[in-house]
């Protein structure tokens, strides 16, 4: 080898391996550090003691590039309480810097499956991340027969990262809570949580959730027409995390679509308008509303005054349009 040659060489790697490594790391580095600022930018810089992150804020079953599904999370006192497991919540969480390994509850609303798809997925990627405590699930039935049935789905896979990974079995951790009405959910030292059935045909039990903090209390609707047992919950709450239907602009998405006015009846029968979303938060009394499982979910054209203007008609509070890993100010 020639001593020009030798130089090249650095422990075995040649130049142009170094030079296409580096300059692969060094891409890696800008796009992480993209996505983290993406992350970052949406919400406040300010950090308190009680957080709320939007993990994702559309709504309905099918994919899109806009939003991800259904999933919220409050954080107190670094403790992350997760609302609702729609597709992709695990890594929206990783994306809003909340450690998987720190999971310790998990609040699901009712049984669709942009709300719950990723419910057992999300309680294995904490379990590789590193968990090694004590999970707490709440939510209506079937709750309990879902979580054997994800564990007995991935049997095979656990059954051998336990013992070559040396990780500690799963389902033993898994707490689950079935519930079937109005009342309180759980207590701790952070918060108390309390449910309440709310009218989402045809799925039933569906539920909204209250979580009251020494600080603040946060309200999530779940998926709801306008409903007394909500406004009840939400009173006087600084923050109301509730679903949003765009009528006029489904209306138009579903006009190419057979029995169009049909669907169109039937969506509208399960979930709040615009307009009437504001009527919901003007009678609760709640100082801030935020929307969100937006539908549609992936139409551009429906700009943040659009879907602000409905509301504005009859509530007067802050309102704001919800975007993914948006974080939401807790403290007035």
């Amino acid at each position: 080898m020639s001593t020009r040659q030798k130089g090249d060489k650095t422990k075995g790697v040649s130049r142009r391996q170094f030079l296409t490594g580096s300059m692969a790391a060094f891409a890696g580095t800008l796009l992480a550090k993209d996505l983290f600022a993406q992350a970052k930018d949406l919400g406040p810089k300010k950090r308190s003691d009680v957080r709320l992150i939007l993990l994702g804020t559309g709504g309905g079953p099918r994919p899109n590039k806009m939003r991800n599904q259904s999933a919220w999370v409050v954080i107190v006192n670094n403790i992350p309480y997760v609302v609702d497991c729609g597709g992709g919540v695990s890594r929206q969480l990783v994306f809003a810097g909340v450690s998987l390994a720190a999971l310790k509850h998990i609040f699901i609303t009712h049984h669709h499956s942009d709300h719950n798809l990723e419910y057992g997925n999300l309680i294995y990627n904490a379990w590789v991340t590193g968990f090694k405590g004590r999970i707490d699930a709440y939510g209506p039935p079937p709750l309990e027969k879902m979580t054997k049935a994800f564990f007995d789905l991935n049997a095979y896979d656990i059954s051998i990262r336990i013992p070559d990974e040396g990780r500690p079995p799963l389902a033993p951790m898994i707490h689950v809570h079935e519930i079937s009405e109005n009342g309180p959910v759980m207590q701790d030292e952070n918060v108390r949580v309390t449910a309440v059935l709310v009218n989402h045909p045809p799925v039933v039990p569906s539920f909204a959730y209250r979580f009251d903090t020494p600080k603040t209390s946060i309200v999530f609707s779940g998926d709801t027409t306008p409903s007394d047992n909500l406004i009840k919950l939400a009173k006087d709450a600084d923050i109301l995390v509730h679903e949003v239907l765009h009528k006029p602009s489904l209306a138009r998405l579903l006009a190419r679509v057979p029995n169009a006015d049909r669907l169109l009846e039937h969506i509208v029968a399960s979930h709040t308008t615009h307009i009437d979303v504001g009527k919901v938060a003007k009678e609760a009394g709640v100082k801030t509303l935020v929307l969100t499982h937006l539908v549609p979910a992936d139409d551009p054209s429906v700009t943040e005054e659009m879907w602000t203007e409905g509301p504005r008609q009859n509530f007067s509070g802050k309102i704001i349009v919800g975007k993914d890993l948006m974080e939401i100010e807790t403290h007035s």
